[in-house]
């Protein structure tokens, strides 16, 4: 083509159903208009990196000037022009590369280079669909491209309104090397004019581009945060990090409470950053937390929100991955395939575990604050993560009856190492909070005997312990289960336990009383071999749930199956021996039955359960009106 011909204004039809395509593009690949600056910033930065290249591998082209990007919004034109200094494209290339859909010019340049060139120089070449620079139809409805390759003297202008034909023409007027997108915007997009929202926008998408992103007039540049993810750990400090925790977070000041920064190279390769907060505010009151790890592809964000990138509950943590391994689809925002996504998932869990071990072992305060802010997160994940759940069985931390502190620092692994010889199981207890569960009559053995109990204060602990089933080997037993499997007594104990042992002659018939007051309300009424001093208290069935999980369940409007309880009587305790004498009078027997109808509802009101009250009061009243009559068989004359 001579360039006499080639100077004149020509006509082109874009080389695809250019309308149908168009439409799909702007309207169905991406999902939001701001999306259209992202993609143009990309591709000038594709640009800029095949500047750099060439400066690096032609001698010739050494001194290439500032590689930068400018970003120019005109109110009263209602343009707004995207400005880089980079390679530029020639008459042909400016045909063929902005003629034809899914046509890629960074694609083109990749196939031109060997893999030992590709390395030289560090390429991180964006666009490789060539589908983005149509996105600007979203925004815009009529778009010129002004451009001059770094090979050639001569500039050329692209104008389209994409209605299925393009022009091209030469410049008259002096261009410098590089490429001019003018956005003529749709009148519902005259946002695009207002510095604020192009701030937003690149901040949000494009801030680790490595080339500076100007705003004229003025040139401030909006990208000055440092993709110190791709750089050694070494040689980013803990100012740099709180910075950019700073950026994800949007939290303040604060610093972040332990960080990973990761460069895996296989089988998957990607750099990540990721920060734990100094605090949940879930614990706050606030709406569970939906943010998730950023995901980008080098350097521009695909996702700001990626939640596959951990399991859910991790989603306490900020942070970035970016990976050069992803499959993406032609609208940059989601995978073709999920493999990869699975693969970083399991190197970025199997570090932050690693991370949270270590944290355990060596900074024990840090782990202990870190645990009173997100142990229960990590509860979540025994419950739900399988594949898991051994490690997080490890990190779980409980409240104990060896400390009684409020304190939720103890480990399954901590009780197994203080388990006494003969103790086959690990025991706890569940309740509202601490102060009930310290009058709970089934601590009445293990405080005897020096048992330690697992004291479980949150309502997620005893999904905890059904999901685990057992630790080490030794099965997690509520200590008011009807089988406790206790070890045996030491040799010191054996005589009192002899002597404590004898119950009145009339206490088995105070039993048959208790069951025929009690009827089927439970399930059986047995003398009692765990308390000392309490005169009765319930347990449940091998295989019933938990009192405490019952609890929860009910409260979460959960069908529960009506539970199997037995009430256990301690044939020492005061009233109960006084009890079995009064046994052998048969007058007596309407009595005890009242009294064995109390104490179940006593044990009931321990556990939290209100019993019916009309009948509750009026039994009170019975006693009290007996008393003060002195008609009471408790009363000794």
């Amino acid at each position: 083509m001579s360039d006499e011909h080639a100077r004149e204004k020509q006509e082109f039809a874009f080389q695809a159903e250019i309308k149908q395509v168009l439409h799909l593009l702007s309207h169905s690949l991406y999902q939001s208009r701001e999306i259209a600056l992202r993609e143009l910033v990309s591709n000038a930065s594709d640009a800029l990196d095949k500047m750099r290249f060439v400066s690096l591998t032609d001698e010739s082209r050494r001194d290439c000037g500032p590689l930068e990007i400018t970003i120019e919004p005109d109110e009263a034109a209602r343009t707004l022009t995207i400005r880089d200094t980079g390679v530029g494209m020639t008459h042909d290339e400016l045909v063929a590369n902005l003629g034809t859909i899914a046509r890629s010019g960074s694609g083109e340049f990749l196939k031109g280079l060997s893999a030992e060139d590709k390395e030289k120089a560090r390429l991180s070449l964006i666009g490789q669909f060539g589908v983005g620079f149509y996105s600007a139809f979203m925004i815009a409805d009529r778009v010129r491209v002004r451009t001059r390759s770094y090979r050639d003297e001569a500039g050329w202008e692209w104008a389209s309104e994409g209605t299925g034909r393009f022009s091209v023409e030469a410049v008259t007027d002096p261009l410098p090397r590089g490429t001019e997108i003018v956005l003529h915007l749709k009148e519902d997009a005259q946002d695009f004019t207002s510095p604020y929202r192009i701030k937003e926008v690149v901040r949000r998408y494009s801030s680790f581009i490595p080339h500076p992103i100007k705003l004229a007039p003025g040139g401030e540049t909006l990208n000055d945060q440092k993709p110190i993810w791709v750089e050694p750990k070494n040689q980013v400090t803990d100012e740099q990090h709180e910075r950019f925790y700073q950026h994800l977070s949007h939290r303040g000041e604060e610093k972040p409470l332990w960080r990973l920064h990761l460069s895996v190279d296989s089988p998957i390769q990607f750099h990540a950053v990721l920060y734990c907060p100094a605090s949940n505010i879930e614990r706050l009151g606030f709406p569970r937390v939906e943010h998730g790890v950023s995901l980008c592809a080098k350097r521009v964000l695909v996702q700001s929100d990626c939640r596959e990138l951990l399991p859910d509950y991790l989603r306490f943590l900020f942070g970035l991955v970016d990976s050069e391994d992803l499959p993406l689809n032609v609208s940059r925002e989601t995978l073709q395939d999920d493999t990869v996504i699975r693969r970083i998932r399991g190197s970025l869990v199997k570090a932050v575990f690693d991370r949270l071990e270590r944290l355990a072992k060596e900074e024990p305060d840090a782990f202990q604050t870190f645990t009173d802010q997100f142990g229960a997160l990590l509860k979540e994940g025994a419950i739900v993560d399988v594949l898991q759940r051994e490690r997080l069985a490890k990190l779980v931390r409980f409240e104990s009856s060896q400390k009684a502190d409020g304190r939720r620092d103890v480990s399954l692994d901590d009780y197994v190492s203080r388990m006494p010889e003969g103790q086959k199981r690990i025991y706890f207890l569940g309740g509202p909070d601490l102060a009930a569960i310290e009058k709970n009559p089934n601590l009445e053995v293990f405080r005897k005997r020096k048992l330690e109990v697992l004291y479980l204060t949150e309502p997620v602990d005893e999904f905890v312990m059904n999901a685990l089933g057992s630790f080490s080997g030794k099965p997690l037993t509520s200590i008011d289960s009807d089988d406790l499997d206790l070890p045996d007594a030491p040799a010191e104990e054996e005589p009192e336990k002899l002597d404590e042992s004898k119950a009145e002659p009339g206490f088995q018939r105070v039993l048959t009383l208790f069951r025929e007051a009690i009827g089927d309300r439970v399930r059986e009424v047995r003398e009692s071999h765990r308390l000392t001093d309490s005169p009765c208290c319930l347990v449940n069935a091998d295989g019933s749930f938990s009192t405490q999980m019952q609890r929860i369940l009910k409260m979460a409007n959960q069908e529960v199956p009506e539970a199997s309880r037995i009430l256990e009587v301690n044939p020492k305790a005061p009233l109960v021996r006084r009890l079995s004498r009064l046994s052998a009078n048969a007058e007596h027997d309407g009595f005890i039955k009242e009294c064995g109808l109390q104490l179940w509802s006593n044990a009931l009101m321990l556990e939290g359960v209100t019993p019916d009250a009309r009948e509750l009061v009026g039994r009170i009243q019975g006693f009290m009106d007996e008393a003060a009559e002195k008609r009471s068989p408790l009363i000794v004359p």
